[in-house]
């Protein structure tokens, strides 16, 4: 078990799965002289070489497709798009290439390679690049969409992505890279596509994933303070969504409460409230609440950005509210 940060977590994972896989190969802007913009990749140039550690042209489209053809060659790419906001660029390639392939090809090859990118609010970075875009990539079938929230995480998901047989991918948030916490890299919280229980609660349900998870916990820590018990899930992943652990604790429950830092229409909240609606109907005593970003661009003053996704306060006061 080691104390370490977020960013530390993420740079050890590749790591780690480099010296164990030759296949594994890194591109991206600025990933290797550099270290990568938010420093996850320092020192791998150093040590696996330009060969397995590639600078690529600023050009999304290209080293994406670059990295899928990869894929499709035996390689394991890990591609490293800056900011998720530059998605749309590579777009053909992520959705109409990496995701079809395997259907396309009738199950005889497949993409195994990992887009690394990060998203989300919290450095004032304005419109094109705060945005919390998972709900895209949640649309396309042939994807897989990952999320963590924790330190642990941040190395055990990673290393899960790079196992598996398909394209995953792999959203980091820009306001986690510096949070510090204990890492055992021998014991995952949990296996791939689980749900982990975060807090224990009998008295509502609050299912939430990424940094929102910090603000759900602190939110319900206050409401344990007037007497109301929440219970918190990491949802981790979003493809695969396991609606076993979700639905086992709202059944519990009786109510739900669903949080997320993307919009709040058409995002993954809505997906997540009519999937919980579907499964446990029976069982729900009040309406579940989705609790998402404001429907408007991300502002770069920081008093209103701060206020443009939810808050700690407002998750305390939904969840007050809703345990009447």
């Amino acid at each position: 078990m080691i104390e370490t940060t977020y960013r530390e977590a993420l740079g050890l994972a590749l790591r780690h799965a480099m010296m164990e896989d030759p296949t594994i190969v890194i591109i991206g802007e600025e990933v290797g002289v550099y270290g990568g913009a938010y420093g996850v990749t320092k020192g791998l140039l150093q040590e696996f070489g330009k060969e397995r550690v590639i600078d690529s042209p600023i050009s999304e489209a290209g080293f994406v497709g670059a990295a899928v053809g990869a894929a499709m060659s035996g390689l394991r790419p890990v591609a490293e798009l800056m900011y998720v906001d530059f998605s749309g660029i590579a777009m053909d390639q992520i959705a109409n290439q990496a995701a079809k392939i395997r259907y396309m090809f009738g199950g005889q090859m497949g993409i195994p390679m990992v887009l690394r990118t990060q998203g989300g609010t919290g450095r004032s970075a304005a419109a094109q690049h705060s945005q919390s875009l998972e709900g895209w990539f949640l649309q396309v079938p042939g994807l897989r969409v990952a999320l963590p929230g924790t330190v642990s995480d941040a190395y055990h998901l990673l290393r899960a992505s790079l196992r598996q047989p398909d394209p995953v991918v792999f959203i980091e948030h820009k306001a986690l890279y510096v949070q510090k916490g204990k890492l055992d890299p021998t014991q995952a919280d949990a296996s791939w596509g689980r749900a982990v229980v975060r807090r224990p609660g009998q008295q509502v349900t609050v299912v939430t994933y990424s940094r929102m998870l910090n603000y759900a916990l602190a939110a319900a820590e206050n409401a344990a303070a007037h007497g109301v018990e929440a219970e918190v899930i990491d949802l981790r992943t979003l493809n695969p969504l396991d609606l076993e652990t979700v639905g086992g604790s709202v059944t519990k429950t009786g109510k739900a409460i669903v949080v997320t830092e993307a919009c709040l229409t058409g995002g993954p909240a809505a997906e997540i409230s009519a999937r919980i609606q579907e499964e446990c109907f029976d069982f729900l005593e009040e309406p579940i609440v989705r609790i998402a970003g404001e429907d408007v661009p991300i502002p770069v003053a920081p008093a209103l950005e701060v206020n443009s996704v939810p808050t700690v306060e407002l998750i305390t006061e939904v969840i007050k509210k809703l345990v009447r």
